[in-house]
C-alpha cells in the first residue's frame, strides 16, 4: 500500500481523491525519520506541499485514527495571502474529512466577529493570514497554549511581504513544545534565521532535484527587442489561444501598463497586484475561474495562491529573478497531469543571463522566434477548422434561419460570412521589428547627407551577445532619445559595437542617455563617446574593450 504508514481515515480520502502514490515531498515527510521533529521543507509549486504538511501533523493531531472533540486549536497554518489560505484549508477539509475536522479560516476581508464566533466554539485547525491571525491573538480570540504544530506555508513570501513582525508574535505565543514546519520554495538567510530561532534540530529535506515539478511543463524561450516585450506577449497570447494564462511581471507599475495594454488590443484581461484591494482581487479571480476574463496580469507575490485548473499558459513578461522563481512562476501550470506552457520574453542583451538561469533550474528550453502574424493565423484557421467541426445541437430556430441565409447567399459565401464573423472577435497579432545584416551601413559607401562631421560611441554588447540593429536601433533610439535618422553607421565586433551620431545631436543624445541609464531591461548596458571611429575590421579595436559596469539594483520592485 503507497500509504500504508498513514491512519487508514487519510488513506482512504487519498484514495478516494485519485492519490495512486504520494509525490516525493509527501513520502519525504511520513517516513519514520521525519516523525514528530520539526521540518524546513524547500518543494516546488504544484508538488503536493499542502497535502505533504497535513500528512505530517496527522500523528500530533490524531489518536487512535480519530480526534479528540473540538477545543483549542491544535494545529495552526499560516499563509500568505488569503486565496492560499482558502485553498489550504479546502485540502485539508477533505483530506480530514473521514475523521470529522474542524478546519477555522482566519483570513482578511472575511467577517472578524464571525471568525471569533467560530474560534470560540472550538476547532481543530486554524489557517490564517499573519494580520488577521495577530488581530485574533490580540483580543484573545486565538489562544495558542494548546498548540501542537505550527506551519509556515510560503514562508518566504511572507517576509518578503513584511510580516516578520506578524510571524515572530505568533510563533513567541505558542509552547515551546511545538512542532515547526516551514514549507518554502526558496531558502533565503531570513529563512535560515527564522528556522534556527523557532526549530529545533530540524530535518532538511528538498524534493526541488528528486521531483521536477516543471515535468508536465513545455518550456520556450523566445527572443526579441526590449521594445517589442508587449508585441510579443499579445502574439504568444494569440498564437496559443489559451483557456487561462499568467503573464508575470516584476512590477505593479509593470503589472499596471501591460494590462492596459493588453486590454486596449481587445483581451479579457484583470490585473493582480499590491495596490489592488481585496473586493478587487475578488473580482479579479471570479471572472478568471467563470471565463468572463482569459488572462492575469500579476507579480509573483500577487499570484501566489492562485489555484485554476484552466490554467495552461504561462508568460514571463519580465525575467523572474532567479532559477528558483522561474520554476515557482511556471509551477501555476502543467498541474494535476494536465500539461502546460512556460514562455520566456528574453530582450536580446539578457539571453546569456537567462541560459544560466536555466541551467540553474535545470531546465531545457525551445529557444525559437516570437510567432508571427502568419503564424498566428495559421493557428487560427486550424482551431476554427475544429471548432467548426465538432458536432451541434440545433434547433428549428436556428434551421430556419440557417435556410434562409441558404436562400440568399450561397454555401460559400455563407462559411466565409461565419469565418469573418469568428474573426473578427480575436485581437489582431502585431508586427514586430524587422532587420538583418543590410540594416548595418559601412563607412566603406561614403558618408551620407547630414553625417559629414559624426561622434562615434560604443556599447558594451556585441556579436556573442547577439547583437543585431533589429534590436540597437530602436534600443539606441529610446535611451537617446533621437529618431532612427539620427544613427549612422553601426560596426558591430564580438564584444563590442560602434556607432556614430552627428554632432549635432550628440550633446543631446549623450544626455538623455545618463537619464536613461536605470533601464529595467538594459541595466548592464553601458553606452560612451569614442576618441575617434574604429578600426576598418569593422569593429571597435581590442585594446578599447570596454568593462560591464557594476549593477546597482537598488531595492527591489514594489510588488
Amino acid at each position: 500500500m503507497p500509504f500504508s504508514r498513514l491512519p487508514t481515515p487519510l488513506a482512504e480520502a487519498l484514495t478516494e481523491r485519485g492519490y495512486a502514490a504520494p509525490t516525493a515531498v509527501q513520502a519525504a515527510v511520513i517516513e519514520p525519520a521525519a516523525e514528530g521533529r520539526d521540518m524546513i521543507v524547500s518543494a516546488q509549486t504544484g508538488s503536493g506541499k499542502t497535502v505533504a504538511f497535513g500528512l505530517a501533523m496527522a500523528a500530533d493531531l490524531m489518536r487512535d485514527g480519530a480526534l479528540p472533540a473540538p477545543g483549542l486549536p491544535q494545529v495552526l497554518v499560516i499563509a500568505p495571502t488569503r486565496e492560499l489560505a482558502l485553498q489550504v484549508a479546502r485540502e485539508l477539509e477533505w483530506l480530514y474529512a473521514k475523521v470529522g475536522a474542524r478546519i477555522t479560516s482566519c483570513v482578511g476581508g472575511m467577517d472578524p466577529s464571525r471568525e471569533r464566533r467560530t474560534l470560540s466554539h472550538g476547532t481543530h485547525i486554524v489557517v490564517g493570514t499573519p494580520g488577521r491571525l495577530r488581530d485574533h491573538l490580540e483580543r484573545g480570540a486565538l489562544v495558542l497554549s494548546s498548540l501542537r504544530v505550527a506551519v509556515l506555508d510560503e514562508a518566504d513570501e511572507m517576509l518578503d511581504m513584511g510580516f516578520r513582525e506578524d510571524l515572530e508574535q505568533i510563533l513567541d505565543a505558542t509552547p515551546s513544545a511545538r512542532r515547526t514546519l516551514l514549507f518554502s520554495a526558496t531558502m533565503p538567510k531570513p529563512i535560515v534565521a527564522l528556522a534556527k530561532r523557532y526549530q529545533r534540530d530540524a530535518l532538511a529535506i528538498s524534493t526541488i532535484g528528486a521531483e521536477r515539478g516543471h515535468g508536465d511543463i513545455s518550456y520556450q524561450a523566445v527572443t526579441v527587442a526590449p521594445s517589442d516585450i508587449e508585441n510579443a506577449c499579445v502574439n504568444l497570447l494569440r498564437f496559443y489561444e489559451p483557456d487561462t494564462a499568467i503573464l508575470f511581471c516584476a512590477t505593479r507599475e509593470a503589472v499596471n501598463r501591460l494590462h492596459a495594454s493588453l486590454v486596449e488590443r481587445g483581451f479579457a484581461a484583470v490585473a493582480l497586484s499590491g495596490e489592488h484591494s481585496q473586493s478587487e482581487r475578488n473580482h479579479a479571480l471570479q471572472a478568471l475561474r467563470d471565463r468572463r476574463a482569459r488572462v492575469c496580469v500579476a507579480t509573483d507575490v500577487a499570484a501566489r495562491g492562485i489555484d485554476l485548473p484552466s490554467l495552461s499558459l504561462v508568460i514571463h513578461a519580465e525575467l523572474p529573478r532567479d532559477a528558483e522563481a522561474l520554476q515557482h512562476r511556471s509551477g501555476r501550470t502543467g498541474r494535476a497531469g494536465k500539461k502546460g506552457t512556460a514562455v520566456l520574453i528574453v530582450p536580446y542583451p539578457r539571453r546569456r543571463r537567462t541560459e544560466g538561469m536555466l541551467r540553474d533550474a535545470r531546465i531545457q528550453a525551445e529557444w525559437r522566434g516570437v510567432p508571427t502574424p502568419a503564424e498566428v493565423q495559421d493557428a487560427d484557421r486550424e482551431r476554427l477548422i475544429v471548432t467548426l467541426s465538432q458536432p451541434q445541437e440545433l434547433d428549428d430556430e436556428d434551421r430556419a434561419l440557417g435556410a434562409r441565409l441558404l436562400a440568399e447567399r450561397s454555401p460559400e459565401e455563407v462559411a466565409a460570412m461565419l469565418v469573418r464573423a469568428h474573426r473578427a472577435r480575436l485581437p489582431a497579432a502585431e508586427e514586430l521589428l524587422e532587420g538583418g545584416p543590410s540594416s548595418v551601413r559601412q563607412r566603406d559607401e561614403g558618408p551620407r547627407a547630414g553625417f559629414e562631421d559624426t561622434v562615434w560611441f560604443r556599447m558594451n554588447v556585441g556579436r556573442r551577445h547577439n547583437a543585431d540593429p533589429r534590436w540597437l536601433l530602436p534600443l539606441l533610439c529610446r535611451r537617446g532619445h533621437i529618431t532612427k535618422q539620427d544613427i549612422g553607421a553601426i560596426r558591430i565586433a564580438n564584444d563590442e559595437t560602434a556607432f556614430e551620431i552627428p554632432r549635432a545631436v550628440a550633446g543631446k543624445f549623450a544626455a538623455a542617455l545618463k537619464r536613461t541609464a536605470a533601464s529595467d531591461q538594459e541595466s548592464e548596458l553601458m553606452i560612451v563617446p569614442m576618441a575617434g571611429p574604429p578600426e576598418r575590421g569593422g569593429g571597435p579595436p581590442p585594446r578599447a574593450r570596454l568593462t560591464p559596469r557594476p549593477t546597482n539594483r537598488g531595492p527591489r520592485g514594489r510588488r
